[in-house]
């Protein structure tokens, strides 16, 4: 009974931030439930992990008041579980073969497993430029979503030669 009513809180908090729908005041105060003083390093710690994967992926953040930390360890999961499949990982992958390895970092003024150039990073992953340097130091998950973002606004074309060797121009 418990896990069904912890599995409902769940369902009801992601239905909630993934709509991106916001809780009156009044809904919300109905709704809080308390949070044990402990519970506050670990709350904090889980959603930092949800709000940094859903950055990654350029999904808008969960702004949910006083969930307990369990809840926040299960978003930060389902968000890290998201993130690990990105949409075209089987194509990054590919062009990451032809390219460098993850943590390149080649002299010629590109970085990663994808040869990001400085103003490529600047455009499309400000954020975690300032926070981790160039694509060399960024994991490969967050390399291939920064890349999602390019592939959005232009496809493959910022890496014309490694696309066409894997089909992809």
């Amino acid at each position: 009974m418990k896990q069904a009513t912890s599995l409902a809180l769940v369902l009801a908090v992601l239905a909630v931030a993934g709509a991106g729908a916001t809780i009156d005041r009044a809904k919300a105060a109905e709704s809080r439930v308390a949070v044990r003083p402990d519970e506050t390093a670990q709350i904090m710690k889980f959603r930092a992990e949800t709000w940094r994967w859903q950055k990654v992926m350029g999904k808008p953040l969960t702004v949910a008041h006083r969930l307990p930390a369990k809840v926040w360890r299960l978003l930060a999961q389902a968000a890290y579980r998201q993130a690990l499949k990105p949409p075209h990982r089987r194509q990054w992958l590919c062009i990451h073969r032809y390219e460098a390895s993850w943590n390149a970092r080649t002299g010629n003024g590109y970085y990663g497993g994808l040869q990001m150039d400085i103003e490529f990073q600047r455009f499309y992953a400000a954020w975690l430029l300032r926070e981790k340097g160039t694509a060399d130091h960024w994991t490969p998950l967050e390399q291939m979503w920064v890349a999602e973002r390019a592939e959005h606004d232009s496809g493959f074309y910022p890496w014309p030669n490694t696309a066409r060797m894997c089909g992809l121009l």
